[in-house]
C-alpha cells in the first residue's frame, strides 16, 4: 500500500511542478511520477527532509527539487528541438 501511496504523491508532485513552471513533463502521467520521484530525491540532497512528510516525502523539498528538474528538462528538450 506505501509503494502506491509513493506513485501518487510522486505523480501529484510532478504535476504540480509541471503547473507551476508551466510546461509539461513529456510522458504524461509515467512523467510526472518519474519527475516527482527523482525530484523528491533531488529536493531532499539539497535541501534535507524538513516540512509536512506524506508517503514518505518531504513535500516542500520535493516540490522545490520537482521544479528544477521540470525547469532544467524544458530547457534541455527546448535546445534539442531547435538543433534538429
Amino acid at each position: 500500500m506505501s509503494f502506491l501511496w509513493s506513485l501518487i504523491i510522486g505523480g501529484i508532485i510532478g504535476w504540480l511542478a509541471g503547473m507551476i513552471i508551466g510546461r509539461d513533463i513529456p510522458f504524461g502521467i509515467v512523467g510526472n511520477i518519474i519527475g516527482g520521484f527523482v525530484g523528491a530525491w533531488l529536493g531532499s540532497l539539497i535541501l534535507g527532509n524538513w516540512g509536512p512528510v506524506v508517503a514518505g516525502y518531504a513535500i516542500i523539498p520535493s516540490l522545490i527539487g520537482a521544479i528544477v528538474l521540470v525547469f532544467i528538462l524544458s530547457l534541455i528538450l527546448k535546445g534539442i528541438r531547435k538543433a534538429s
